[in-house]
């Protein structure tokens, strides 16, 4: 298991440090700001969906390793997708990080994401990790503002 944290911890740093699709967007169609209360993070994420296609998304904002890394693993993750699959990946990720999905015996479409199930381990990070999902969830439905309260 050690070499799981090891993993999870390496990939924190990497994505922390260089962040993905960290930008805004001018041309984005969605947006929304989301922040977490407990420990200050606050972020925004912006879309731009062509049909029922998220053609780009990206997101600025401060917070702890955690939630920056949850944030840029999500655009990687998101980009291309329908807003379906988009809804599938945010309820398993919320799920998984929730402790109400195991990865190893249920079935998911979470793939490198699943690297967040380590996050189980520090209950105080899992609103970190959701954070940005549960933003981009407000935008996609047209809520402008997003909490983990």
């Amino acid at each position: 298991m050690s070499e799981l944290n090891d993993l999870y911890q390496e990939v924190i740093l990497e994505h922390n440090k260089n962040p993905r699709n960290f930008h805004e967007m001018p041309d984005a169609n969605y947006r929304a700001d989301g922040h977490n209360p407990l420990c200050g993070d606050q972020l925004k994420v912006f879309l731009r969906v062509d049909g029922d296609v998220i053609a780009d998304v990206s997101f600025t904002g401060s917070g702890c390793a955690i939630s920056k890394a949850s944030a840029s693993m999500m655009t990687q993750a998101l980009k291309g997708k329908t807003r379906e699959e988009a809804e599938t990946l945010f309820d398993e990720f919320h799920r998984m990080v929730t402790g109400k999905l195991d990865i190893e015996t249920d079935e998911n479409v979470l793939g490198k994401l699943r690297i967040f199930a380590g996050v189980l381990e520090f209950p105080a990070r899992v609103k970190c990790a959701s954070l940005s999902w549960h933003t981009v969830h407000a935008a996609l439905h047209g809520e402008e503002d997003a909490s983990t309260e």
